[in-house]
């Protein structure tokens, strides 16, 4: 009998959950390359009572078969300073139409694949629905609970919408919603 410890169970259920309901939006999407290029803007982060500001930037392109997301958040600190964040991950076909795998490292064969959750690293998917891109990472914590952070990015008239939350062990630690322009393909 395999022991699991049980505090996984929501975040496993969610992964399932998450697989079966992008499995049924497969059949009314924009194309992946719809999301292809350069977007700028701004977004407003709530965390309990605290909200702030923030500049934001993302860049969508052609990777193998998927594609290639880079983010960046830079916010201005209480003392003036700025603390940038960025992100890079690659996404290739999952073989589930409209779900894409993180292509985060290779195998001794050369071949992109993600992380293992199991040993510390994020587990990071992506689902295309109707003109809505959601980047899903899940962590397992050194207490063996889980975080998991969703992305939400929706094409609009010259740009897309962007909704994030980061729940951790069922609790909702933050929100961010901002809006970007387009600026290059």
């Amino acid at each position: 009998m395999i022991m699991m410890n049980t505090r996984l169970y929501p975040a496993l259920l969610f992964l399932l959950l998450g697989f079966s309901t992008a499995a049924a939006w497969a059949g009314s999407h924009v194309p992946i390359e719809a999301f292809f290029g350069h977007y700028q803007g701004s977004a407003v982060s709530a965390a309990g009572d605290e909200v702030s500001k923030r500049d934001i930037a993302v860049t969508l392109k052609h990777y193998r078969k998927g594609f290639s997301l880079k983010w960046i958040t830079i916010t201005k600190r209480q003392d003036g300073s700025l603390k940038r964040k960025e992100h890079a991950v690659n996404f290739v076909s999952s073989g589930t139409q409209n779900v894409f795998a993180s292509a985060m490292r290779t195998n001794v064969f050369g071949k992109a694949i993600p992380m293992d959750p199991l040993k510390g690293d994020p587990y990071v998917w992506a689902t295309l629905a109707g003109k809505t891109l959601t980047v899903h990472a899940l962590v397992v914590t050194e207490d063996f609970g889980y975080e998991m952070q969703t992305y939400a990015r929706t094409l609009v008239d010259g740009g897309m919408t962007l909704v994030f939350s980061r729940i951790k062990d069922g609790v909702r630690l933050k929100e961010i919603t901002g809006t970007l322009v387009k600026t290059d393909d």
